[in-house]
């Protein structure tokens, strides 16, 4: 739920107070804020899907030991954060996750953090300021862009056996041979997404292949992914607080999808294999140094389906080097790959009217029919059928009503 923008934040003087949860890296808080906490962190390049999960769980103010721009593109977590009214103490230095102990009652005031009598000072960051920020930021897309060229080739080079052959994919009991399939990863705007495919989903039947936390949110839309593609952080313990959670996928989703593949690195090490084989879930082993998303969309593809749809995935540049991962290069290069079976969810609605249902050809049916007899009985043949009709009608129903008590006939 976006929380509403605080009258206090919106002036810059008063600020907000509540629970410290410290950490360096901001996704690992995820498991323990609660609505109204003070998250502290020390990350710069804040990412927009880490900053949509600390909006749904309603946290009053984010404080981050370093910029949330380190200048080189325009991140989008920053953004997303002001947007919601979220508080937003910057440049305070890393020291304050050492010294700030977890827990603590802290308010934001000003420029200032507080916890007891201990203060540090930074940069009160404003969605003006974020706006300009964003701007000039947009300069150094050049460099970034140049980076990523380099680690394309490189992944190219790694990874063509898997790209170019599809070696060592596994072989899945589902059938995708001929039939659509929707991909959901937990990303940005995955519930969106998925509530946009409702009808499509409802009326196609599509194989429902969920992406570590992307399988919960299938779950939670009352729909049963049919494969489960699991990496280190789709294994990590579930831990749900107030409705908001780290991405992980919980026991009884692993056991009831038909299909669950193991993300493992290149070196073959598959991280949180201990608990499938604690759950008694069979499992496929693929190893890349691509990501789940990659290994998603490639076992779709080398099945033959019809159409893959993404959901909660990325669409713009911006979105792609906004991830706080060396995923970037295998993501372009997987849906390269995909190419034109590729679909984004937002896009459906507009290509996709939905099936003919059979009330509504009989209604289209039964509505030529009364315009047929309306036409036929205004021709002087139909107006001498009409009476004939209405005389065999009268006939067959003066019996009947004169049977009745009292007698109906006139």
């Amino acid at each position: 739920m976006k929380p509403t923008p605080r009258a206090s934040d919106a002036e810059g003087d008063a600020g907000a107070s509540g629970r410290a949860r410290v950490d360096r890296r901001p996704r690992a808080v995820l498991g323990r804020v609660h609505a109204g906490d003070i998250v502290v962190v020390d990350e710069t390049d804040l990412d927009r899907e880490t900053a949509q999960a600390l909006v749904e769980a309603d946290v009053a103010a984010v404080v981050n030991g370093s910029s949330f721009f380190s200048g080189r593109y325009p991140s989008l977590g920053a953004g997303v954060l002001a947007e919601a009214g979220v508080v937003l103490l910057e440049a305070v230095g890393g020291e304050v996750v050492a010294q700030l102990p977890e827990g603590s009652r802290a308010r934001v005031t000003g420029d200032r953090l507080i916890a007891g009598k201990r203060a540090w000072t930074g940069n009160r960051l404003t969605l003006e300021e974020i706006e300009r920020r964003m701007a000039s930021a947009r300069t150094g897309l050049a460099a970034q862009l140049e980076t990523f060229t380099a680690s394309t080739s490189e992944f190219l080079r790694r990874e063509q056996d898997l790209l170019l052959h599809g070696l060592s994919t596994p072989s899945l009991r589902t059938r995708i041979h001929g039939r659509p399939v929707v991909v959901v990863s937990r990303g940005y705007d995955h519930r969106e997404d998925v509530a946009r495919l409702r009808r499509f989903i409802r009326e196609q039947h599509p194989v429902l292949i969920g992406v570590d936390g992307g399988a919960e949110t299938l779950v939670e839309a009352r729909l049963r992914p049919d494969v489960v593609i699991v990496g280190e952080g789709g294994l990590g313990r579930p831990v749900t607080t107030g409705g908001n959670d780290t991405g992980s996928v919980s026991d009884r989703t692993l056991r009831r999808a038909r299909d669950v593949v193991l993300h493992a690195d290149a070196s073959g090490r598959a991280a949180g294999s201990a608990r499938l084989e604690r759950l008694g879930v069979r499992h496929h082993v693929m190893a890349t140094s691509g990501t789940p998303e990659d290994i998603a969309l490639l076992v779709a593809d080398l099945a033959d389906p019809t159409v893959i749809i993404t959901a909660g995935s990325h669409a713009t540049l911006e979105e792609f080097l906004d991830r706080q991962r060396s995923g970037l290069a295998s993501i372009f290069l997987t849906r390269l790959k995909v190419g034109a079976r590729l679909v984004e969810a937002r896009a459906v609605p507009e290509l996709y009217a939905g099936r003919v249902r059979t009330w509504q050809l009989l209604l289209v049916v039964l509505a030529g029919l009364v315009a047929l007899v309306a036409a036929f009985t205004t021709t002087p043949v139909g107006q001498e059928i009409a009476e004939d009709l209405l005389d065999q009608l009268r006939t067959w129903s003066q019996p009947l009503l004169d049977s009745l008590p009292g007698g109906l006939s006139p």
